[in-house]
């Protein structure tokens, strides 16, 4: 596995659970500072949908409902901040990391993380925004019961990352309106960007 090349721009975990709108304010990052957004779902899934060795060893691990190693998630994150460092002025990680051994493996392995932002909102928040979202998506996995089951897989690791990174931890109410939030997202990247 080859070393990863020095990093000189900001490395940024976006944590939040299903339907705090972290994809949103993603969006937003994106636009703002130009960072690269590297979310480790849309990289299985675009690992899968390559048909590589790799994908279809991915395919047979999800088909058992068994989880990914966190080896071959950091490997392909690893690939990504690498193909993309001579252009990015930093990196957004969304949905990563999802436990707390998975940060400490990324540091060791990859870069010290710069700030890790938190979308809080309440549980009551999450499931009516992932239930009005299961009307338009077709999602399979948004139902009551299920949705349910992710908020608290969720809450049981995401506790651990949070404690783990109390001082690089920013806690973001996201209970408010995307503009709101963004303007508080802002007020953190800006000194990192400047």
């Amino acid at each position: 596995m080859a070393p990863v090349p020095e990093i000189k721009v900001p490395i940024i975990w976006v944590l939040g659970g299903p339907g705090s709108g972290k994809g949103t304010q993603c969006d937003k990052i994106v636009a703002k500072y130009g960072f690269t957004h590297l979310s480790s779902g849309d990289l299985l899934r675009a690992e899968v949908t390559s048909g590589s060795p790799r994908g279809q060893e991915l395919t047979a691990i999800m088909e058992k409902g068994e989880l990914v190693p966190m080896e071959v998630v950091l490997d392909l994150l690893r690939e990504a901040i690498t193909a993309s460092l001579p252009t990015s002025k930093g990196f957004l990680i969304d949905g990563y990391p999802r436990e707390k051994e998975q940060g400490v493996m990324f540091e060791k392995s990859i870069a010290p993380v710069d700030l890790v932002l938190f979308f809080d909102a309440s549980e009551d928040t999450l499931v009516e925004r992932l239930l009005g979202r299961a009307k338009t998506s077709g999602r399979v996995d948004d139902n009551e019961e299920t949705i349910k089951k992710r908020l608290n897989t969720f809450n049981t690791h995401n506790d651990q990352v949070v404690q783990q990174y109390t001082e690089k931890l920013r806690k973001i109410n996201a209970e408010r309106t995307t503009d709101d939030i963004f303007a508080e997202v802002t007020t953190y990247l800006d000194p990192l960007v400047s």
